[in-house]
């Protein structure tokens, strides 16, 4: 039996407080960096190029549901859950029919939850999509320096994935599991990632290294019903007027209770389990011939929701 929050699993919107705050008040600067998509396996392929440079402290933390972006990386910024961050913060919290990108908000989100704990910290967000930007980070290094805490989004891996789904050159290279891993391993050990994280090292300070959600390869697709409101997302949807057989999904039925949103009353929410997918039956052999064996995130897993959370220390 559960009995206090510190007997709780460590989720998403906990991160912060349980793993980042500790270190800034016993006068540490921190690099927390997050790379996206990044599962525990993945992290097993890079540690070898960090062995020489770092000590590791290792753990694992539960992604929150939906394993997506908008949700979980938002509730690890902000330190609350998605319910709670559209309440407190609605100018913040970007619906899933919005046309604005799930993850605008990154750098205000961190803000408040440093004023929500009263805590004082002078920060900065880079959000790095390609080698251009890294290398520029690494250059303007001495500005960060002068933080307690910086924080950096890498997007590659998630680039990786949708890229392995919409190209068939990128889907021969990352044919397997173990092909991905690989794939993972030659970006970082030519990545300006790899370098940024000899920088931190060389100056002696402290990494905190995760991600929001880790990813899964698919190959069965369920199918499931939705009016035109219904999100995109092939591992988890939500609405109104959902039709799905019960017996082949996740389902939240009440997501306040959860910490989820709710645009309608009688929204529910469910998710794919195991390496399912979701697909409509009136384009289900398009599901079926563009989705299969690709890697997806949004659901239930253990790739999914079970993901590395490593304190780095320099050597």
């Amino acid at each position: 039996m559960i009995t206090s929050d510190d007997d709780a699993p460590l989720m998403s919107h906990k991160v912060f407080s349980r793993r980042v705050f500790p270190l800034l008040d016993a006068g540490e600067k921190v690099f927390f960096i997050l790379i996206d998509n990044f599962r525990l396996d993945q992290w097993r392929t890079i540690k070898p190029l960090l062995a020489d440079f770092f000590t590791f402290d290792e753990k694992l933390y539960t992604s929150i549901l939906p394993t997506a972006t908008q949700y979980a990386r938002n509730a690890i910024f902000s330190g609350l859950m998605p319910r709670n961050i559209e309440k407190m913060f609605p100018q913040l919290w970007v619906d899933e029919d919005s046309e604005e990108g799930k993850n605008i908000n990154e750098s205000p989100l961190i803000a408040t939850q440093f004023e929500r704990y009263r805590r004082q910290c002078r920060f900065s967000y880079n959000k790095i999509n390609d080698k251009a930007s890294g290398e520029k980070l690494i250059r303007d290094f001495a500005q960060l320096e002068r933080n307690d805490l910086n924080v950096v989004v890498f997007n590659f891996i998630d680039m990786l994935s949708h890229a392995r789904t919409e190209s068939k050159m990128i889907r021969e290279l990352a044919a397997s599991n173990a092909a991905y891993r690989s794939l993972t391993e030659s970006w970082f050990r030519h990545s300006s990632a790899l370098d940024f994280f000899k920088t931190v090292a060389a100056k002696g300070y402290k990494i905190v290294l995760t991600t929001d959600h880790g990813t899964i390869r698919v190959d069965n697709p369920i199918k499931v019903v939705g009016d035109r409101n219904t999100n995109t997302n092939l591992r988890y949807k939500l609405g109104k007027n959902l039709n799905y057989n019960p017996r082949q999904v996740y389902e939240i039925k009440q997501p306040e209770r959860f910490g989820l949103t709710a645009p309608n009353v009688s929204t529910t929410y469910i998710f794919a389990t195991n390496r399912d997918i979701f697909a409509y039956p009136n384009n289900y052999n398009h599901y079926v011939q563009y989705y299969t064996d690709t890697f997806q995130h949004g659901g239930i897993s253990l790739e999914e929701m079970l993901i590395p959370l490593i304190t780095m220390s320099a050597k």
